[in-house]
């Protein structure tokens, strides 16, 4: 049976496949990814970076977050579409946008992070934790 997990962009120039198992899943309402997400929380999910390839090119962006973490988002040149992310200071792990996953289904948060940034109208369910900011950036150890 094949566990590849695949995606890729709005015009379909980039498609990616992660050979792995998710190292985590939540919602993130701060700032930066309500500018990403439209206005609403982005869901992420972590894997190991030598479990994604990417066909296609990708353009990035780095910037600072709130968190004080300097962050590289990659998106498509053409379309626009924002496919990953992930700390500079560990280049071991990075995040997926939910919505460039074929099978979305795999990606129900498990937590919810910078709740204090989410706007009055702002959803979160409530049978999942929550954090009121950025959950401290320890990451699980690489294992081959």
């Amino acid at each position: 049976m094949d566990n590849t997990i695949s995606g890729g962009c709005f015009c379909g120039k980039v498609r990616f496949s992660i050979q792995g198992t998710p190292i985590r899943q939540r919602a993130c309402w701060c700032r930066d990814c309500q500018y990403l997400a439209s206005g609403n929380a982005s869901i992420n999910i972590a894997f190991r970076s030598q479990d994604v390839s990417v066909e296609g090119e990708l353009s990035h962006y780095e910037s600072l977050a709130d968190s004080g973490n300097r962050m590289r988002r990659s998106f498509c040149p053409n379309c626009g579409t924002h496919l990953f992310s992930g700390q500079v200071a560990f280049p071991d792990y990075v995040v997926v946008r939910a919505g460039t996953l074929d099978d979305r289904e795999i990606a129900a948060p498990q937590s919810i992070i910078w709740m204090d940034s989410k706007p009055s109208w702002g959803w979160a369910d409530p049978d999942i934790p929550h954090h009121p900011r950025h959950v401290p950036a320890v990451p699980p150890p690489v294992q081959d």
